[in-house]
């Protein structure tokens, strides 16, 4: 267990339940055989990124529908509810976990959601920051490993030791995503932030829409 210190980043919150039953069960099968505090966390990053259906048209922004037990039922998420599941798998067996945002631009996005949004950048970005071996090391679970074959996108690995973020190329060497801004921290969810943002920002949030729409998985079958 960690000092006392990082308290804040391994306690349950309202969106990162690490005490919740079914966090606990989902962590407890996926952590089977992990002898270490690392390798633990690598065997939860690979069970979100590719048990856990990337699904960016499903955005409810909701606290019941950010939370990680949610994403667990349902089986998909976008970003954010996927790095808020892995937080809270991480909190619920002692190790320090937080949220990382930044806005980042797609170059590949599908041309349904940039239609939808209004634009190629995805404000808030989540993925996790995990202490391990005394550093801080970002994880992105957001694209399984079958969805970046569909697109020809290079998966992001996680070995526990260096940060896993989007790669700025595809594997045909097409600009894929750029980090345009760094939003910072925190220790549990920022919403009302990301709502505001979203209002302020997307098409779809403008027009009262509570998420994009449509097929995501139709979407990019047609465009491949």
């Amino acid at each position: 267990m960690q000092s006392a210190r990082y308290s804040e980043f391994t306690t349950a919150t309202p969106a990162i339940e690490s005490m919740h039953p079914a966090v606990i069960e989902f962590t407890e099968r996926h952590c089977e055989g992990a002898n270490s505090s690392v390798n633990k966390a690598i065997k939860l990053y690979y069970a979100i990124r590719d048990g856990i259906r990337y699904d960016p048209y499903k955005i409810d922004l909701t606290l019941s529908e950010m939370r990680a037990s949610t994403t667990l039922l349902n089986q998909r998420g976008w970003c954010v509810p996927k790095a808020i599941l892995l937080a809270a798998c991480c909190r619920s067996i002692g190790i320090p976990a937080r949220l990382g945002f930044a806005d980042v631009r797609n170059h590949l996005t599908t041309q349904q959601l940039q239609q939808r949004m209004g634009t190629d950048v995805f404000y808030w970005h989540g993925y996790t920051e995990i202490l391990l071996t005394n550093k801080w090391v970002k994880a992105t679970p957001a694209f399984g490993s079958s969805l970046c074959q569909r697109l020809r996108l290079l998966p992001l690995e996680f070995d526990g030791q260096n940060d896993s973020l989007h790669h700025p190329y595809n594997a045909k060497g097409d600009r894929h995503m750029e980090y345009v801004n760094h939003r910072g921290i925190y220790s549990d969810l920022p919403l009302q932030e990301i709502r505001q943002t979203f209002e302020e920002q997307y098409k779809f949030s403008r027009q009262g829409a509570e998420s994009i729409g449509g097929n995501f998985d139709k979407d990019i079958t047609i465009e491949v």
